[in-house]
C-alpha cells in the first residue's frame, strides 16, 4: 500500500490540475476575504470567521476532475494493471494521494486568507478573532479540504466523467443545497456540502458543531469511497 499511495502521490503532484487548483484556490480565497470584510461592517466574531473561512467545494472539484481524468486519459487500466492489486487497494491509494494534496492546497489557501484577512479585520468593530477562533477556522478548513478531495475521487470513479461530475456537483452546491436551505436550514447542516461549509468556518451553523461537522462529513465520504470500490471492481477498465 505505501508503494501505491507513493506512486499516485507523484502522479498527483507532477499534473497541472494541481497547480490550477491551487492558483484557483488562492485567489478564490483573497477574493473571498476582500468581499466579505468590504461590503459591510463585521460586529462579531462569526462575522470574522466567515471572513477567513475556507472553500471546501474547490477540492470537491479537484480530487473529482483528477479522479474522473484517469478514464478520460484511459491510464486508469495501466495504473491498476502496473499496481498488480485490486482495485479497491489502488483507489484507497488514490483517495489518500489526492487527501494529502487537498490538504495542502486547503492549507494554502488558509495561508493568504488569514495574511490579508487580519490586518483586515483589525479595523472591523467588535471583538477580534482570537487565536483559538482563527485555529478553528484554520484547521477546520484542513481538514474540509482532505475529505471534500477523497468525496470528490469517490464520484470521479462513480460519473467517470469530468463534465458530468463537475457540473453535478455545482447544480448541488449552488441550487440544490440553497433551496434545501430555504426549506430547512438545520437538514442542509447534515448534507456533504452543507458539513463542509460548517467545518470550513462557516458562522452561521445552528445545530451541528465543528466536531460534528467533520463526522456528519465522514459519514457521507466512506460510504461514496466503498461505493467507487464496488463499481470499479464490476467494471472492465479496459
Amino acid at each position: 500500500m505505501t508503494g501505491l499511495m507513493r506512486g499516485e502521490l507523484i502522479k498527483t503532484v507532477t499534473t497541472r490540475t494541481l497547480v490550477g487548483f491551487a492558483a484557483m484556490g488562492v485567489a478564490l480565497a483573497i477574493a473571498n476575504v476582500l468581499i466579505v470584510t468590504l461590503s459591510e461592517d463585521l460586529v462579531t466574531v462569526a462575522d470574522k470567521q466567515e471572513a477567513i473561512a475556507g472553500l471546501p467545494i474547490l477540492l470537491v472539484l479537484f480530487g473529482l476532475v483528477g479522479a474522473a481524468g484517469e478514464y478520460r486519459h484511459r491510464t486508469a487500466a495501466p495504473a491498476a494493471l502496473a499496481a498488480r492489486r485490486g482495485g479497491g487497494r489502488l483507489l484507497v491509494a488514490r483517495a489518500g494521494a489526492y487527501a494529502v494534496t487537498g490538504m495542502a492546497v486547503g492549507a494554502l489557501t488558509v495561508v493568504f486568507s488569514l495574511a490579508l484577512g487580519l490586518p483586515l479585520l483589525g479595523s472591523e468593530p467588535g471583538p477580534g478573532l482570537g487565536a483559538g477562533d482563527v485555529a478553528v477556522v484554520a484547521g477546520g478548513s484542513v481538514i474540509a479540504a482532505g475529505l471534500c478531495a477523497i468525496t470528490g475521487v469517490a464520484v470521479g470513479v462513480l460519473v467517470r466523467n469530468q463534465v458530468v461530475g463537475v457540473v453535478g456537483a455545482l447544480i448541488l452546491a449552488f441550487v440544490v443545497t440553497p433551496l434545501l436551505y430555504s426549506v430547512d436550514a438545520t437538514v442542509v447542516e447534515f448534507t456533504p456540502f452543507g458539513a463542509a461549509v460548517v467545518l470550513a468556518g462557516d458562522p452561521n451553523a445552528d445545530t451541528v458543531s465543528v466536531g460534528g461537522a467533520a463526522l456528519v462529513l465522514a459519514a457521507w465520504t466512506v460510504p461514496l469511497q466503498v461505493g467507487a470500490i464496488a463499481a470499479e471492481r464490476g467494471r472492465d477498465l479496459a
